[in-house]
C-alpha cells in the first residue's frame, strides 16, 4: 500500500459518523444511509484502496457474483433447534423448521420476523435471540 493511501486510511479510522459522511460526500457524492460507523469506515477504506490499487480482479468479481440461495441465520442450527427468549415477563420459544421458524403456531421466514412480532418493533433476530453480540 502506498504511503498516501495509508495516510488517508488512518485518517478515516479517526472520523465519527458525520465526518465519514462528509468525507464520502466530498469524494464520491451522496453517502449511503448507513448509521454504522465501523461499516462506513470499512467501505471508505476499501474504496480509497481500490482506487489506488485497482480493486478486485475479474476472477474475484466472478466468484463474488456467484451467490447461492440466501439462508436465514439460525437455520444452520438444525431442524428442531429451539430458541428461547424472555421478553416483557413472558417466555417465547421459537422452533427451527425446514425453511423457517415457528412461533405460537405461525411460520416465519427469518428470526428477525419472529423478533419483530414478539417485540412489536423492528429487531435484528439473531441479536434478539443471542446469536450475536449486542455491541
Amino acid at each position: 500500500m502506498t504511503a498516501e493511501v495509508e495516510k488517508v486510511v488512518s485518517e478515516i479510522e479517526k472520523l465519527d459518523l458525520e465526518g465519514l459522511r462528509s468525507f464520502w460526500g466530498q469524494r464520491y457524492g451522496a453517502p449511503p444511509s448507513l448509521r454504522s460507523v465501523p461499516i462506513l469506515r470499512m467501505l471508505l477504506a476499501w474504496r480509497v484502496q481500490s482506487e489506488a490499487m485497482g480493486g478486485l480482479d475479474s476472477e474475484s468479481r466472478r466468484t463474488l457474483g456467484r451467490k447461492g440461495k440466501v439462508r436465514a441465520e439460525g437455520l444452520d442450527l438444525g431442524i428442531g433447534a429451539r430458541f428461547t427468549r424472555q421478553w416483557q415477563g413472558r417466555t417465547h420459544e421459537v422452533l427451527v423448521e425446514v425453511g423457517g421458524f415457528r412461533w405460537q403456531g405461525q411460520s416465519y421466514r427469518s428470526l428477525s420476523a419472529v423478533a419483530t412480532a414478539i417485540a412489536g418493533s423492528k429487531w435484528n433476530g439473531p441479536r434478539f435471540f443471542g446469536l450475536r453480540d449486542a455491541s
